[in-house]
């Protein structure tokens, strides 16, 4: 694979004549890479794999075959969601895989962050590979992967599923359309695409899904409590109108315990670790102060409605020093 960087003198894409200049560009060298082959896209429906997907169905229309895999680490309800957007609205060739058991074992007793990471994208290469065997033609695997995405992994930060850890005898080549943008420029050309707003403007989700958030050894229980919890801090994001104005804001649920209290007996439960951020480039990160009010009202629904927490804290810390995920 050809190691592409972005030019130092590259423009900063910030308005729709940039955005077409640049899209006209990438289909352009889509079509001279790919050929009359098809090509496989790993498709999440989050910014980064949506913008990609937009992008080869203008540049090879249905030689794009779009896989969505449920590895179980998603947030709730967002494979049914995918679905409907991608299959039902927008008419995409989808191809659906329950992978949760498969991905859930493989996982288990893992510790290590690097590892886990590691084992969720070359995992999701050999489901890739494996639904490609059932296909005739496919020789290319698209990637949604990003500027930041390189720059972390070459400064050895952390690895990323779209950035490293791929097997070296994998029998796709890569097309990375959106390889050399800024997360704030994805968005940019997603808009020029004609992507509905919901879907350019969602906030971020990490190709390894809730198994970074849930650090440690992943167990289930805890998985459903970050599950849980989060669906819980989106829907309260929403009714406070802060869907959209704040860039990500997820919760956290790490693998360790503490003493509580509870309708007068002692509990030892996890803690509920939230998190909401802003950022342009994802190199420098601020964090979203919010209401008392606000932040009483989440501790009391997530201690009452999430089995296994018992305590709920904020993360005030900016990137620099912290990363925006915990592993």
């Amino acid at each position: 694979m050809t190691d592409i960087r972005r030019p130092d003198n590259m423009e900063r894409i910030t308005t729709p004549e940039l955005a077409k200049a640049y899209i006209d560009e990438q289909i352009e060298a889509l079509r001279a890479q790919i050929g009359d082959k098809k090509v496989l896209l790993a498709l999440s429906g989050g910014v980064d794999s949506s913008v990609v997907a937009a992008m080869l169905i203008k540049a090879v229309g249905q030689q794009l075959v779009c896989v969505h895999v449920n590895h179980g680490l998603l947030r709730k309800g967002e494979p049914e969601q995918v679905i409907k957007v991608f299959r039902d609205e927008m008419n995409a060739n989808l191809i659906y895989v329950d992978a949760t058991d498969r991905f859930l074992d493989k996982l288990a007793g893992v510790t290590d962050p690097e590892q886990k990471r590691k084992i969720i994208g070359g995992e999701f290469i050999e489901v890739f590979a494996e639904e490609a065997r059932k296909l005739d033609g496919i020789e290319f695997l698209a990637q949604g992967t990003i500027w930041p995405d390189i720059l972390e992994s070459d400064a050895g930060i952390k690895a990323h599923h779209n950035a490293g850890g791929l097997p070296e005898d994998m029998d796709f080549e890569l097309v990375e359309p959106v390889r050399i943008l800024f997360k704030d420029e994805v968005r940019v050309v997603g808009k020029e695409l004609g992507l509905p707003d919901n879907m350019v403007f969602r906030q971020p989700f990490p190709g390894p899904g809730l198994g970074v958030r849930c650090p440690g050894a992943i167990t289930r229980d805890r998985l459903e409590a970050v599950r849980e919890s989060d669906a819980i801090l989106r829907e309260e994001f929403a009714k406070n109108g802060l869907e959209g104005k704040v860039w990500q804001y997820f919760t956290v649920v790490p693998d360790f315990k503490s003493t509580g209290v509870k309708d007068g007996k002692r509990t030892f439960d996890w803690p509920c670790i939230i998190r909401a951020i802003n950022t342009t480039d994802v190199m420098e990160v601020t964090v979203e102060h919010l209401s008392d009010e606000l932040i009483d009202h989440l501790v009391n629904r997530i201690i009452a409605e999430v089995p296994g927490i018992n305590r709920v804290l904020f993360d005030y810390t900016p990137k620099p020093p912290a990363t925006v995920e915990y592993e």
